[in-house]
């Protein structure tokens, strides 16, 4: 099985890779610039063939990919004045530079029509009950003999309908043993257990996951249903997107506070892969969509190196009618690659240092946490 993660793995990143770079590709072939390489992975390279006038490549770092443009960071390289890049007026730039952040956005669009054409439309509803549907291992739940599907009927005498009202009861009473009532196939069963004051960043006080809803799935005439699932795609990529755009401004202001943040690197998305793999083929389609709306969201941010950093030059440009020196803008391009390949490397370091900890299984636990209690 691992070696179907892998394999799905690295299709999995292929067609990330194909589909922003071609963006970038078809966009700036549409308008009129030479595109001299499109790579995937970075160099060193392994293989390349010229067909008519592009050359294409596959290099040894698989870690993204690339478009070269010809006349793209120097004026003094340009040999077809007209088929340059830096030639073209702002708003064709522009457009060949969005391009890849918009054809990340469709493929999410795409991926998740998908997985809602195939499983029908979720709706979820409330249940009046609370569900353990996760128990983490040593924690004081599991000691007591807690299982997923557990239903929790009381808690100190009172009756829970809810996560709130769990949670509620289980806060005020950090740091004591909590009589709980739950119910197995029919049966109801009392336990002791202890809530505990400290316990893993990654677990609650009693370490269960619970929920307090199910989700329900329609089924409207199967001709149906690729108009619906574009429709809640369409939904689903935007709620994604905006969840991102917050979590990124959460990290920030966490990095300032001293805060590492939880971010998947390669090693963290293999292991995610490996857990959807499990499966089935439906969680990996839905895994594509949302690494496609973060790249989408990473690549569109001010920051030099990405999409988004040469977009602000651009405005620059457009704000004082003066174009930057293209060598030095490609410096600071230059300069914020190697950064960004420098903390890819901590990331990675701390996430193979995990995963040789919790295994690929708990990693993913680790870093998706969940409604713990």
């Amino acid at each position: 099985m691992l070696g179907v993660s892998i394999i799905t793995f690295v299709i999995l990143l292929s067609i990330l890779i194909l589909v922003h770079e071609f963006g970038h590709f078809f966009a700036a072939k549409k308008s009129g610039v030479w595109v001299e390489e499109f790579g995937i992975g970075y160099p060193p390279k392994i293989f390349s063939k010229k067909i008519g006038e592009t050359e294409y490549s596959i290099n040894l770092l698989p870690f993204g990919g690339f478009v070269r443009l010809h006349g793209e960071n120097s004026l003094e390289e340009v040999k077809k004045k007209g088929r340059s890049f830096l030639h073209k007026s702002v708003g064709k730039r522009a457009l060949i530079i969005t391009a890849g952040v918009i054809m990340n956005l469709i493929l999410g669009v795409v991926a998740f029509a998908t997985v809602y054409t195939i499983t029908g439309i979720p709706e979820p509803v409330a249940t009046g009950e609370v569900k353990i549907v996760g128990v983490s291992p040593d924690s004081p739940a599991e000691e007591v003999g807690l299982v997923e599907g557990d239903l929790i009927v009381e808690v100190q005498g009172k009756e829970v309908g809810n996560t709130e009202e769990f949670i509620g009861i289980v806060n005020e009473n950090v740091g004591k043993d909590l009589d709980l009532t739950y119910e197995r196939n029919g049966e109801l069963i009392d336990v002791s257990v202890i809530a505990r004051a400290q316990h893993p960043k990654d677990q609650g006080a009693l370490g269960v996951v619970i929920s307090s809803s199910e989700i329900r799935y329609r089924f409207p005439p199967f001709w149906q249903r690729p108009f619906l699932g574009i429709y809640y795609g369409v939904k689903e990529a935007f709620f994604w997107a905006t969840t991102i755009a917050s979590g990124l401004v959460v990290m920030v202001v966490g990095l300032f506070s001293g805060v590492f943040p939880q971010v998947a690197g390669p090693a963290g998305l293999f292991a995610i892969t490996n857990e959807a793999v499990q499966v089935g083929i439906v969680p990996v389609i839905n895994l594509l969509g949302l690494i496609s709306i973060n790249l989408a969201i990473i690549n569109i941010l001010p920051i030099p190196a990405v999409d988004g950093g040469r977009l602000l030059f651009l405005f620059i440009e457009k704000i004082f009618g003066k174009r930057v020196v293209p060598k030095i803008e490609s410096a600071v391009h230059t300069i914020g690659f190697l950064v960004l390949v420098f903390l890819l490397i901590i990331v990675s370091v701390r996430e193979v240092k995990l995963i040789r900890e919790y295994g690929l299984s708990g990693y993913v636990e680790y870093v998706t946490g969940g409604q713990l209690q």
